[in-house]
């Protein structure tokens, strides 16, 4: 027996009982910002983020890999049929892949929006094919596939707080929030992604700014303004946060409070990474463990959703 969101009980099988402790463990081990998030979610539901992110790890593992591109595009194309047996109900629970075991019970679960993970696939797919960015609306596009889309699958197992105004924009400000999320990790991981052979910053910015060069040594590119060029995003990031953060006060507490720590912990990086630009050029911008905390405790709180709450209030005045 397995424990629901309302603290009944519903039967869980030992094999698929087994496929979430693997997607979970898989979470903690390769995801630890996400992690400290649905830590505090209900047991179901910390279950079910966990098989969303498993799945999208290994979508984005073989995007990152070292293998040819061709063979990257037949495995990813191998996970979007895997994704189409679990639609249709055609994984059992004694099915050897757990990932997929563990997905299929989070599906018949929660109403997850499973057209989110070929959304992903697509996304990853762009960077298979080497994709470039010429304007922030086509990279918005991009963003929307590999995380808002994965915000979107993230509401399907929150769900909202019956009665809430505006439940309707949910879906919207979820997608939202992922596009914050993901603009803030490519701010992080400009060195990393040029030794991978990837440019994720519009070109109109890089060239705005001087940066066109690229990211490949530990100092800016001569000649470049690159603190006013990440003063910049972090402004575009900022904004889609506030726009996000509308979700909060749409979900129950332990939504609210996993979201808000997830959230948190971004725009905790982003205040770091506006305060050093160059930091993200000599290695990879974190948060200690004690600030991580810190941030949990404030989202469970609830002084986040409140505080989104008093400024929508103030703006229907």
């Amino acid at each position: 027996m397995s424990p629901t969101v309302e603290g009944q009980t519903t039967y869980m099988s030992a094999p698929v009982q087994a496929a979430y402790s693997y997607c979970e463990a898989v979470t903690g081990q390769q995801a630890r910002n996400f992690a400290y998030g649905i830590r505090l979610l209900p047991n179901e539901k910390r279950q079910a983020m966990s098989a969303l992110y498993a799945f999208s790890r290994r979508v984005d593992d073989i995007g990152d890999g070292e293998l040819a591109p061709e063979t990257k595009r037949t495995r990813l194309e191998s996970t979007r049929e895997l994704l189409d047996r679990i639609r249709k109900g055609a994984v059992d629970e004694d099915d050897t892949d757990p990932v997929a075991v563990a997905l299929a019970d989070a599906s018949r679960r929660f109403p997850l929006p499973l057209g989110g993970l070929d959304e992903l696939i697509d996304g990853v797919l762009m960077d298979v094919r080497g994709a470039t960015y010429e304007t922030w609306d086509d990279l918005a596009t991009y963003c929307r596939c590999v995380a808002g889309a994965i915000g979107r699958l993230s509401l399907g197992v929150f769900g909202t707080e019956p009665g809430t105004p505006d439940a309707g924009r949910a879906a919207e400000y979820a997608d939202t929030l992922g596009l914050a999320l993901q603009l803030t990790n490519i701010l992080r991981d400009v060195r990393e992604d040029a030794a991978n052979g990837r440019t994720y910053l519009p070109a109109e910015d890089l060239d705005k700014f001087g940066c066109s060069a690229g990211f490949h040594r530990a100092t800016p590119p001569p000649g470049s303004d690159f603190a006013g060029l990440v003063h910049f995003e972090v402004r575009r990031a900022r904004a889609l946060f506030a726009e996000g953060y509308r979700l909060l006060p749409m979900l129950d507490r332990r939504s609210g409070a996993c979201v808000a720590a997830m959230a948190g912990i971004y725009r905790r990086l982003l205040d770091r990474i506006e305060r050093d630009p160059e930091a993200v050029l000599r290695g990879r911008v974190s948060l200690p463990g004690h600030e991580k905390a810190y941030v949990a405790v404030r989202g469970l709180s609830g002084l986040d959703a409140r505080h989104v709450s008093r400024l929508a209030t103030r703006g229907r005045a």
